[in-house]
């Protein structure tokens, strides 16, 4: 997390030392704290609790020990235990910031208000942020809403802290029925950018109509979500259009308020912070709202980018059936078992949500896109088909399913078809330089309309200088037209872009040939082969013909092919 970020939200990187407990290693327990070091080290949750858990039956108050049990069963998802271990470890006399977390949570869980303010004014907090906002909630968790909303005022006057002071303001407000004074917050933009985040957005879209005024609750969703897209708001700006008074649902009291706080902090720092920090505050909003689909999505997020795949999925099906976020998270479920290797079961998992949630474009163009990974091309072109009969008229999203639309033909030898979409995804979106890129190279290598592919080209290398796949593209092109001296100077950016891949190497190894520069030609050609097994190699590399080249060299290959000849070339010390 970058420190000015963490200084402004009052979070300390939570540290747990890596020195050995010399207490463990004296007791004989370094076989079990060295199996949870090293869990935890990996981010295997389960195995760290697991191995924590049987070094502290040895030794159950070695305080370093208890901070990464507390830790680990916080990441895990185990807050009741992590509660435990983290009053354990305060015991001790430690003073832990991730034990105040645990311990925070659970007085939190069981609506110990007091005891939670006494913690809080003995400077048992975990940061200016949830301290803060912890507070006020706790306040008004007791019955106290004027002490409440004192603490929420006295927080927006920290430096980089109003816009989250005063959306929970605004939330405990409305909790309260308060929903005029909730709505002039939200109207008077202090709460900044937090305002235009889903849950902010959903929550003023309810005040509006609780206030009656769902014409401009409607406005205000028409301007934060484009249609069609996400379900959950689909519904909403369905229930609005028929006249429906939406209840009040973000915040229903103050233990979902500490949720909230905690959740706030974690989607705040999701793309700033480590996963596995910004998981432990998910985590808890879980644990205080078992209901809070948004905070079970970013947790198994978080795990899938730590590689968790299997606590991930887990997590994902926790997410109702009848959720209007269910399809985000079976996506979500497919993604993590793909990535741990059980593709077949990714694939079961598409096609279900398919059947019940078929009329969403996302869902058929997931489907089509691993298909397309997995070669089934046929069946990728009928997920896509679907996915484009749900549009009623072209729109500039769209462009993506024509253009992979396009590669499944492409691959299936479908060229017409092929080249019909690629122009429908250049219609829609002329200067994509991925659709350019790829027409462009398809015509060179079918030798047909040269000068506009290399137009195409010449246009997506503008937009990406320093694509390795679009330079080779580039150098290709005048290759092809005869371009020879023109063509080196870009295929060398290019091998410069892409050192390790096959295929750029043997283009590289046929322009300097092409120049007269054979000894170099041959040099690269043998580079090429050296790289046919590597993890980037491309299944158009075709080892066989490089040999040949070496061989009997580029001239009477081609002669063999039955290919035109090289146009003459210098000799430049070939």
């Amino acid at each position: 997390m970058p420190r000015s970020i963490a200084r402004t939200l009052g979070v300390t990187l939570l540290a747990v030392g890596l020195w050995f407990p010399a207490a463990v290693s004296a007791n004989g327990l370094s076989g079990a704290y060295l199996a949870a070091r090293q869990a935890s080290y990996v981010g295997d949750y389960e195995a760290a609790a697991k191995y924590y858990n049987q070094a502290l039956f040895h030794d159950p108050a070695n305080p370093q020990l208890l901070e990464r049990a507390v830790l680990a069963n916080i990441s895990l998802g185990n807050l009741d235990r992590a509660v435990e271990l983290g009053q354990r470890l305060v015991n001790t006399g430690e003073r832990s910031q991730i034990a105040q977390i645990a311990l925070i949570a659970g007085e939190a869980k069981r609506e110990a208000y007091t005891e939670i303010l006494s913690r809080l004014r003995d400077d048992l907090g975990v940061g200016p942020l949830i301290d803060g906002l912890a507070e006020a909630w706790a306040e008004m968790g007791r019955g106290d809403m004027s002490a409440a909303l004192v603490a929420f005022d006295e927080m927006s006057e920290q430096r980089g802290l109003e816009g989250f002071a005063l959306y929970h303001k605004a939330l405990a407000l409305s909790s309260v029925g308060d929903h005029e004074s909730a709505e002039a917050i939200f109207d008077s933009d202090s709460v900044g950018a937090m305002r235009m985040t889903r849950r902010a957005v959903i929550a003023q879209v309810e005040i509006l109509s609780q206030l009656e005024r769902n014409d401009d609750a409607l406005k205000l969703i028409d301007t934060a979500f484009d249609k069609g897209i996400d379900p959950g708001i689909d519904q909403l700006r369905k229930r609005l259009e028929q006249g429906e008074q939406l209840p009040w649902t973000a915040v229903s009291g103050a233990r979902q308020g500490i949720a909230e706080v905690f959740y706030t902090l974690a989607a705040a720092l999701s793309n700033e912070a480590d996963d596995d920090y910004t998981l432990l505050y998910s985590r808890v909003a879980e644990y205080l709202r078992p209901d809070h689909v948004d905070a079970i999505l970013l947790s198994a997020d978080m795990l899938e980018r730590l590689e968790q795949h299997d606590l991930a999925v887990a997590t994902y099906k926790r997410v109702p059936r009848d959720h209007p976020a269910y399809h985000a998270a079976e996506l979500g479920r497919a993604d993590a078992l793909r990535a741990d290797g059980k593709v077949d079961a990714a694939v079961e998992v598409l096609e279900s949500l398919a059947e019940t949630h078929g009329n969403l474009a996302v869902v058929q163009s997931t489907l089509g896109d691993l298909m397309r990974q997995l070669e089934r091309y046929d069946d990728a072109v009928k997920a896509y088909d679907r996915a484009l009969a749900l549009f009623d008229t072209p729109e500039p999203t769209q462009w993506f399913l024509y253009y992979a639309r396009a590669i499944s033909h492409e691959r299936q030898g479908n060229w017409p078809q092929a080249e019909a979409d690629f122009r429908a995804a250049l219609a829609l979106n002329p200067e994509q330089p991925q659709v350019l890129n790829y027409l462009g190279y398809s015509l060179v290598e079918k030798n047909e309309k040269l000068d506009e592919a290399l137009g195409m080209i010449e246009r997506a290398v503008a937009a990406r200088p320093d694509s390795g796949y679009i330079v080779d593209s580039l150098g290709w092109v005048l290759y092809r037209l005869g371009r020879y001296e023109e063509a080196v100077g870009h295929m060398e950016r290019a091998a410069e872009l892409m050192a390790i891949d096959p295929v750029v190497n043997d283009h590289l190894g046929d322009v300097y040939w092409s120049v007269g520069r054979k000894l170099e030609a041959e040099f690269m050609w043998k580079r090429a082969l050296s790289f046919v097994d590597s993890e980037v190699a491309s299944d158009e590399v075709d080892p066989e013909r490089i040999r040949r080249k070496l061989e009997v060299g580029l001239d009477r290959l081609l002669a063999e092919e039955g290919a035109p000849p090289l146009k003459v070339a210098n000799d430049n010390g070939g």
